[in-house]
C-alpha cells in the first residue's frame, strides 16, 4: 500500500524520521462523520478535534495496532496510562505495528506510537518523545494547524461570496484541506515549546531529564545515516536534532542535574508470569 505521511495530515509534531509512513484516506464515511459540523466559516476546537478523530479512527483500520494483551500495548500503557489528561486535554494512546521510527499526536488528543521507536529507546527516552507530542497537544499546535487548512480552503469560495461566508463545505474542500495539512509544517518555535514542555513533563513527574538529550543524539545518529535525506526535508521547519539535544543538555546543566545518560534495557515483550510454588500438604501423622 502506498503510503503518505500521517504526520503532517493529522500531526501536531512527527518527532522522528521515517521513510514510508502509514496513509489516512479521508474517504467519504471518515468525511461524512464531520462534514455537519463544518457549516459555516467558523472553525471551533470541537471542528479541529472531530475531523482529527474522524482522521486518526480511519487510520486505526488502516494500521495493525497492537491488541492490549501485546507486549508494546502493555509497556505503552505502563508507561503513559497515568499521563492522560492535562490542563484542557485528555489523551488516548495505541500502538502502530511499523519499523518505522515514529510518534504522533492529533488535535483531539490522540497519540499514536510506532513499534519502530519503541525498538530503539529506553522507557525514559520514549517519555521524552511523548511528552514532546504532548507538549503539541497543550500548545494547541495542531488544532491551530487544522483551522489554518480550513480557512484557506473556505476562502477560495468566500472570496466569491458577498456574505464572506460559504453555506457549508463539500466533501471536496474537505479533501482539499486534508491535502493542505499535508504540506503543513510546524515552526521552528512551535517545535522548540514542545521540547521545553517535554522537559519539563519529566522534570514534575519525577523521570530522568538528561533522557531528553539521548533521545535526540540518537535521532541525530539517525540523520546522518539512511534516514538523511528524510532530515533534509524537514530541516525548513525542524531545528537540527544535534542543537536540540544541546538544548536539552543546558537546560539539565542550568538544573544541576546534568549527567551522561545510559541507556537501560529496552523490553516490548509480554513480562513474564511469576512462577507460584505450591506446597504440597503435610501429612499429618497419628501417635499409635
Amino acid at each position: 500500500m502506498k503510503r503518505k505521511s500521517i504526520a503532517l495530515i493529522v500531526l501536531l509534531a512527527t518527532f522522528g524520521f521515517t521513510k514510508a509512513n502509514a496513509q489516512i484516506n479521508l474517504g467519504e464515511k471518515a468525511l461524512g462523520a464531520v462534514q455537519k459540523g463544518y457549516a459555516g466559516f467558523t472553525f471551533s476546537d470541537a471542528d479541529a478535534a472531530a475531523l482529527s478523530k474522524a482522521a486518526v479512527t480511519e487510520m486505526d483500520t488502516k494500521n495493525q495496532v497492537a491488541p492490549a494483551t501485546d507486549g508494546y500495548a502493555i509497556r505503552l500503557n505502563r508507561l503513559f496510562g497515568k499521563h492522560t489528561s492535562g490542563n484542557g486535554y485528555t489523551l488516548n494512546y495505541k500502538v502502530y505495528m511499523l519499523k518505522e521510527v515514529n510518534a504522533f499526536a492529533t488535535a483531539d488528543g490522540s497519540v499514536r506510537v510506532y513499534s519502530g521507536l519503541m525498538d530503539i529507546m529506553d522507557d525514559n527516552e520514549l517519555l521524552a518523545v511523548i511528552g514532546h507530542e504532548i507538549g503539541h497537544v497543550a500548545n494547541h499546535d495542531s488544532r491551530d494547524g487544522m483551522k489554518a487548512a480550513y480557512k484557506k480552503e473556505a476562502l477560495i469560495d468566500a472570496v466569491s461570496s458577498q456574505s464572506g461566508k460559504i453555506a457549508a463545505l463539500t466533501e471536496t474542500q474537505l479533501g482539499k484541506i486534508g491535502s493542505a495539512m499535508i504540506d503543513s509544517k510546524h515552526s521552528r518555535t512551535q517545535e522548540s515549546e514542545a521540547d521545553s514542555f517535554s522537559y519539563d513533563f519529566l522534570k514534575k513527574n519525577g523521570y530522568n531529564v538528561n533522557a531528553e538529550e539521548s533521545a535526540f543524539r540518537i535521532l541525530a545518529k539517525m540523520s546522518e545515516g539512511a534516514e538523511g535525506s528524510f532530515l533534509d526535508k524537514m530541516m525548513s521547519s525542524h531545528p537540527d536534532p544535534k542543537q536540540r539535544a544541546e538544548d536539552a543538555k543546558k537546560r539539565a546543566e542550568k538544573d544541576g542535574v546534568y549527567k551522561p545518560y545510559v541507556q537501560q534495557k529496552i523490553v516490548n515483550t509480554v513480562p513474564a508470569a511469576k512462577k507460584t510454588t505450591v506446597k504440597k500438604p503435610v501429612k499429618k501423622t497419628t501417635k499409635k
